[in-house]
């Protein structure tokens, strides 16, 4: 059982939360793009703030891993491994997308009996913006087992027409905003509105892998970028 600040920069949405024993006590989110580096640190204090502890009282950081944003997932880890070592903590690292998909069952199951769906043989699949119609995707059952395995994915006809019409998928996420048009009228899919990854969603997993003793190793961990970075053009004028 374990006090564990969670840590989420993978996506536009920059979120912090403390939880203990696996239940949140404390949570603070910015869904402003490109604020993550402006106000990471400010959220770790305030959520120590609002619990009455300090960063010694910790027993283990974790962070979201990827896929996701390149600047925003070294900005998470960077974080993360700086607060351990400086803390002397374990060290933490949790799927984005598993996180993502144990959101979406939660959020489905406070809704059971008003959605029609059955619950006990929903798929889960959260999907991250890729740029374009290009998304990071997995696909998980509802123990949360990874069926589809973690990939880019261009979401085009041809996917749409691959899903099972016989296993309803809920798709949620950025990136499942964008692909609603083509994934939309497949009677299969369904859809979580405003659904949005979170720090929160980390807590029970960290928990877990806290308990198990499931850490990394602080020094060598890479998060999982999945694609290479491909810096962009220079637009200041006089750079080539």
């Amino acid at each position: 059982m374990g006090l564990i600040l969670n840590i989420d920069t993978a996506t536009p949405v920059c979120s912090v939360a403390l939880a203990k024993e696996g239940s949140v006590i404390a949570l603070r989110e910015s869904h402003s793009s490109n604020e993550h580096s402006s106000v990471l640190t400010s959220f770790i204090e305030a959520v120590c703030t609002e619990a009455g502890i300090t960063l010694a009282a910790l027993d283990a950081v974790s962070v979201s891993m990827g896929p996701g944003s390149y600047t925003g997932l070294r900005i998470g880890v960077a974080t993360a491994k700086g607060l351990c070592y400086s803390l002397d903590k374990p060290f933490i690292a949790i799927p984005t997308l598993l996180a993502m998909a144990g959101g979406m069952r939660e959020v489905i199951s406070r809704r059971e009996g008003s959605t029609g769906y059955d619950i006990g043989t929903l798929l889960y699949c959260p999907m991250i913006d890729a740029r374009r119609m290009e998304v990071y995707m997995a696909i998980y059952d509802g123990e949360l087992n990874e069926v589809m395995d973690t990939r880019a994915e261009i979401i085009t006809d041809e996917f749409s027409n691959s899903l099972n019409p016989g296993r309803k998928i809920v798709f949620a996420g950025d990136g499942a905003l964008k692909c609603r048009s083509v994934l939309g009228d497949h009677p299969s899919a369904a859809f979580i509105d405003g659904f949005s990854a979170s720090a929160a969603f980390m807590a029970p997993f960290s928990e877990s892998r806290y308990n198990a003793k499931q850490f990394e190793n602080t020094a060598y961990f890479e998060p999982f970028y999945l694609k290479d970075f491909i810096a962009g053009k220079p637009r200041v004028k006089g750079l080539r």
